[in-house]
């Protein structure tokens, strides 16, 4: 039988008294939050999905709904806790986390739901469909498996024919129905361009599984207008220039933390190692120890994207700028074996490898407060955008020193790990410093070919 609520807080002390909060007011803080929340449970009888609801609802009704999900994952948190010590037998965020299929912890969802104007209607449709459970999902299935046998990763291919799937089984009056209409249908629900070309491709990788089945099954080609469309309203790639890559880098440096004092130094090495190698995010986060050789002065990038591994030289710059950090990072504790992460996390305690998403919020700030991106939205530079100015610098550095561009593009590509040049071309931006250097080799060449011309005349 449940004892909570109960008439003199001890639950939620118990439960306050285990966190670990770095300042003493915090303690306090949680203890008045949780106790109002205790109080408004008593007031309408007991713990349940309906107090609950008309809880979320209140305070809705007078709160940010920023400070609403904050305030419900505290009480998630304690009721979670009572669920485990056994003063509870279940909690109603947990149930209804349970019946939607939803990862522990998840709660904002379900917030959402039970804001809306039907929750009951919005709980159901939280409710996770099976993969792959419509009519065509043992097609699609045996498809992705067959292309992984043939040594493809198929994982963006695969995430689009699962959503054409879950939109399959919110819509069985389509069962039966031919294939463009199937697609035809989906792509109408799209909200951005970018998704009705998303859909477009699922459609002719589905068409192309269908008709190793059936040959009567017509192909469906996607709308190249529509990609050129897309092309066009997206962002220009922003190339920073040398003084604005140093001013990234001191910025870097200047971003200190209590909790991680080598956070700074590891995003300015980041920051380093990325611009000087080209590198992507995801290739930086997965570099280990073992990866960099001292002897030769490289970094090996294993198994990146287009299943391309390359190894990289580094300037002695770079070079100097890894030894320095991984001079601190042993003083720090980091582990010193060949697979442990190159860029180490220090907190929370034991540390290891930095999550893509932490870093990519990490170097968006040292971006904000660098002054080159805008607070609010995803608007201004990107971190990305070092890889683009790493292109445009190097393509400089040719024209400079005389080197023909285009006879180096295939290195160019195979340093960046992509599978052919037409991947590299994408980030060719002329600049306008690029196009005085070409505008004047282009001058110098017919200059040169008139003379040549005079004298054989």
């Amino acid at each position: 039988m449940s004892t909570w609520p109960d008439t003199d807080g001890a639950a939620i002390d118990r439960y306050v008294g285990q966190l670990r909060l770095r300042h003493p007011r915090a303690r306090r803080i949680y203890r008045s939050e949780l106790l109002r929340f205790q109080r408004f449970i008593e007031e309408h009888g007991e713990l349940s999905l309906k107090s609950v609801t008309e809880w979320v609802r209140a305070r809705a009704a007078r709160w940010p709904l920023d400070i609403v999900f904050d305030r419900a994952c505290k009480a998630d948190r304690l009721l979670d806790f009572l669920v485990a010590e056994g003063t509870l037998p279940s909690q109603p965020f947990a149930q209804l986390r349970s019946r939607s299929g939803l990862p522990p912890h998840w709660l904002s969802p379900i917030i959402r739901a039970l804001l809306a104007q039907r929750p009951q209607s919005a709980l159901v449709a939280l409710r996770r469909l099976p993969r792959f459970g419509s009519f065509l999902g043992s097609m699609m299935q045996e498809h992705i498996e067959l292309r992984r046998a043939l040594g493809y990763r198929y994982k963006t291919q695969a995430e689009r024919l699962a959503a054409l799937d879950r939109f399959l089984q919110r819509r069985p009056d389509l069962r039966g129905s031919p294939l463009p209409v199937l697609i035809r249908e989906w792509e109408s629900a799209a909200v951005t361009l970018e998704q009705r070309w998303t859909r477009q491709l699922a459609g002719r990788d589905l068409a192309k599984a269908w008709r190793r089945l059936d040959p009567t099954v017509p192909p469906l080609l996607p709308d190249r207008s529509l990609k050129r469309r897309i092309q066009a309203a997206r962002r220009r790639p922003y190339i920073y220039t040398h003084r604005q890559v140093q001013q990234l880098l001191h910025t870097a440096r200047a971003l200190h933390s209590p909790r991680a004092p080598l956070r700074s130094l590891t995003l300015y090495t980041m920051l380093v190692v990325g611009y000087c190698a080209g590198l992507r995010i995801s290739e930086l986060i997965r570099l280990d120890l073992g990866e960099i050789s001292w002897e030769a002065g490289t970094i090996t990038i294993r198994e990146s994207k287009f299943h391309k591994s390359r190894r990289l030289p580094l300037t002695e710059s770079a070079l100097s700028a890894l030894r320095d950090y991984l001079h601190a990072r042993a003083k720090a504790g980091g582990a010193t074996h060949a697979d442990a992460p190159l860029f180490w996390r220090e907190y929370p305690k034991g540390g290891g490898r930095y999550a893509r998403v932490t870093v990519t919020n990490l170097l968006v700030r040292i971006l904000r407060r660098a002054g080159f991106k805008p607070e609010p939205g995803r608007r201004g530079p990107r971190i990305h955008d070092l890889r683009h100015s790493f292109v445009a610098h190097r393509m400089l550095r040719w024209y400079r020193d005389g080197v023909n561009p285009q006879a180096h593009l295939p290195y160019l590509a195979t340093f960046l790990g992509h599978s052919d040049i037409n991947s590299t071309l994408v980030y060719l931006n002329a600049s306008p410093e690029l196009l005085q250097l070409a505008s004047e080799r282009f001058r110098s060449y017919v200059q040169r070919a008139y003379m040549a011309e005079g004298r054989r005349a």
